[in-house]
C-alpha cells in the first residue's frame, strides 16, 4: 500500500482562509494567522491589537515549520503595503499595522525553513462571514462606509488565494516577495454597489464624509484610511510563477460566492 503523502501544515487554520487550505497535500508549511485583516469588509475592526497577533502568529509559525521539518514556510502577507513602499503616506494608527506587516515577513524570510511571502490582495468571497454582513446590511438598507471612487484597489477571491499559496511553496521561490492579486484595481465603492445590487439594492447608501466623526462609533480609523489608499495602476509583481487568478472579473466573482451560498 502506496504511503500517503503529508499534509500541509497551516497557522492560522480555524481562519476562513485556513479552513480553505486544510487537507491540501504536501510538504510546507503556510502561515494565514492575521489574514483575518486583509479585507476592506470588516469596518477596520480586525486591526484590533493585530501587531501583537501576526508577530506572535508569525513566530510559532516560524517554529512549526522548523519541528515538523517543512521543505518550505508560505507566509502571507498584505498587497496593500505595495502602495506605501511606492510612496503613498500613511498616518497612524494605521501606519502601526503596517509596520507589522513588514516585521512579519522580515521574520518569516530570516528564519531557519526556507521561506517565501505571498502579498495578497483584499480578500472576499463565499466563506467571508464579513460579505454575508454586508448582505445582511444592505437588505436593511443601511449606508455603508464606501471610501473615494478614485481610489483603486487589488482584491482577490478567496479560493484564489488558497491557490496561490500552495503553489507559491516551491524552493525556487525561497527568499522571495511574491504578489497575488485579481489584476484589476477597481474601488471599495465599485465593488460594494456592484454587490448591493445583484442582492436587490438598486441604490446603496454611502455614508457622506461629513459624517465621519459620527462614523468612528461602528467604523474604525483604519478602514477610513484604508478605503482612501490607492494601489499602484500596474498590478504589484513579481505574480506566483505559475499561477493564474480563476476569478479576474470582480463580477463574476461577486456572482459565485452569491450562488455559493444557495440562500
Amino acid at each position: 500500500m502506496p504511503a500517503s503523502r503529508p499534509r500541509t501544515a497551516i497557522t492560522g487554520a480555524r481562519s476562513e482562509l485556513g479552513k480553505l487550505l486544510a487537507g491540501a497535500a504536501g510538504s510546507i508549511h503556510i502561515n494565514v494567522s492575521g489574514q483575518q485583516a486583509n479585507t476592506l469588509l470588516h469596518d477596520g475592526h480586525a486591526w484590533k491589537d493585530f501587531a501583537r497577533t501576526a508577530r506572535a502568529g508569525t513566530r510559532r509559525a516560524v517554529r512549526a515549520a522548523q519541528e515538523d521539518g517543512a521543505t518550505m514556510l508560505v507566509h502571507a502577507s498584505f498587497a496593500f503595503v505595495c502602495a506605501i513602499e511606492s510612496g503613498e503616506s500613511v498616518e497612524e494608527p494605521l501606519l502601526s499595522s503596517v509596520e507589522a506587516i513588514l516585521e512579519c515577513e522580515a521574520l518569516a524570510l530570516s528564519g531557519p525553513v526556507p521561506a517565501c511571502v505571498v502579498r495578497l490582495g483584499y480578500l472576499y468571497g463565499p466563506e467571508s462571514a464579513n460579505l454575508r454582513a454586508y448582505r445582511t446590511a444592505f437588505r436593511l438598507g443601511r449606508p455603508y462606509w464606501s471610501g473615494s471612487s478614485k481610489a483603486l484597489q487589488y482584491h482577490l477571491h478567496q479560493l484564489d488565494a488558497a491557490s496561490a499559496l500552495l503553489a507559491a511553496g516551491r524552493p525556487r521561490n525561497a527568499g522571495k516577495v511574491l504578489y497575488a492579486t485579481d489584476g484589476v484595481p477597481v474601488s471599495f465603492m465599485e465593488l460594494m454597489d456592484a454587490f448591493a445590487r445583484r442582492i436587490g439594492r438598486a441604490h446603496p447608501l454611502h455614508l457622506p464624509r461629513i459624517a465621519k466623526p459620527l462614523a468612528r462609533v461602528i467604523i474604525r480609523e483604519e478602514h477610513m484610511q484604508q478605503t482612501a489608499l490607492a494601489m499602484p495602476p500596474q498590478a504589484p509583481k513579481p505574480r506566483v510563477p505559475g499561477w493564474k487568478p480563476k476569478f479576474t472579473d470582480y463580477r463574476a466573482a461577486l456572482d459565485h460566492s452569491i450562488e455559493a451560498w444557495g440562500d
